[in-house]
C-alpha cells in the first residue's frame, strides 16, 4: 500500500531534509521510524527537498508499507516515535502510481524578516535583520518575478541542470507587526532560489538596488549579478498542491 504523508518539520536541528551520512536530516528520521513499524528499510520520497534549517509548515511524502494499518493508527504510531521536531499532520492511502514530487502542480514558500528589534527567542524562525526597508519598492520589484523566467541567476552558482526555467504564478509582501512576510508560488523552484530571491528584494529594500534591476539580472543568468543569499532561517515550505 501506498501513503501519503503531510507533516511539518522545525529545521533548526536538521542538516535538511534530504538523507546524508552521520547527519541527522528529516528524511532519515522518517525512514529510522519506518525501519521500526516494518522491521525492513522503507524508502521516503518527498515532493522535493529543503536545505539545512529551512522550515517546512506543509511537506508531503510517499512511501510504501505492506503492513495492516489503518490510516489514523498509522497517523499515530509515526507520531509516537517521532522526535518532537517532526509532526505527522495527515496519513492517506493514494494509487501506486502517485508520486509525491513528480505529481506537484506548484508549490508556496514564504520568508520571514524581523525589520524591529532584535529577538533571540525567534532568531532560528525569522530573520533578525533589525532595521528598516523600502517595503512598497520592494513590492513593485517582486512583480518582475512573477511570470516564466530562466533563473539561473537565482540558483547555486555551480549548480549543472538542464532546465533553469519555472514559472511564478503568484507574489506578495505582507507586513504585520515589523514582521515582513514574502510569499512566493511557483510551479517549481530550484535550489536556493528563494534566498536568492529575497536576498536581492532585501538589497532593494536597502536602496541599493534599482526596482527594474530584477529583470537585468534574470536576463544576464550570472548567480554573481544577483548578490545576497537571505539566510536559511527565514525560510518555509508554506504548501504543496497536487
Amino acid at each position: 500500500m501506498r501513503y501519503l504523508i503531510n507533516f511539518s518539520y522545525d529545521g533548526s536541528n536538521f542538516f535538511g531534509y534530504q538523507k546524508q551520512v552521520d547527519k541527522r536530516t528529516v528524511q532519515g528520521e522518517l525512514e529510522k521510524v519506518l525501519f521500526k513499524l516494518a522491521n525492513k528499510k522503507i524508502s521516503v520520497s518527498a515532493s522535493g527537498r529543503t536545505d539545512a534549517l529551512v522550515h517546512a509548515l506543509n511537506q508531503y511524502a510517499h512511501f510504501d508499507l505492506d503492513i495492516n494499518i489503518t490510516s489514523e493508527k498509522l497517523k499515530k504510531a509515526l507520531n509516537s516515535i517521532l522526535p518532537s521536531d517532526i509532526y505527522i499532520k495527515k496519513v492517506e492511502e493514494v494509487t501506486c502510481d502517485f508520486h509525491a514530487r513528480f505529481n506537484v502542480k506548484a508549490k508556496e514558500y514564504i520568508y520571514k524578516i524581523n525589520v524591529d528589534e532584535y529577538n533571540p527567542i525567534e532568531r532560528n524562525y525569522i530573520y533578525q535583520y533589525n532595521k528598516e526597508l523600502d517595503i512598497e519598492k520592494m513590492r513593485k520589484a517582486i512583480i518582475f518575478f512573477e511570470g516564466v523566467h530562466n533563473f539561473k541567476s537565482f540558483t547555486k552558482s555551480n549548480s549543472e541542470i538542464d532546465d533553469y526555467e519555472r514559472e511564478i504564478y503568484e507574489t506578495r509582501i505582507d507586513v504585520i507587526d515589523n514582521i515582513v512576510t514574502i510569499y512566493f508560488k511557483g510551479n517549481g523552484f530550484l535550489r536556493y532560489m528563494v534566498r536568492n530571491m529575497v536576498g536581492c528584494l532585501i538589497e532593494v529594500g536597502q536602496g541599493k538596488r534599482d526596482i527594474k534591476d530584477i529583470l537585468n539580472i534574470l536576463e544576464l543568468k550570472d548567480r554573481t549579478k544577483a548578490g545576497m543569499i537571505a539566510p536559511a532561517c527565514g525560510l518555509y515550505l508554506m504548501n504543496v498542491y497536487y
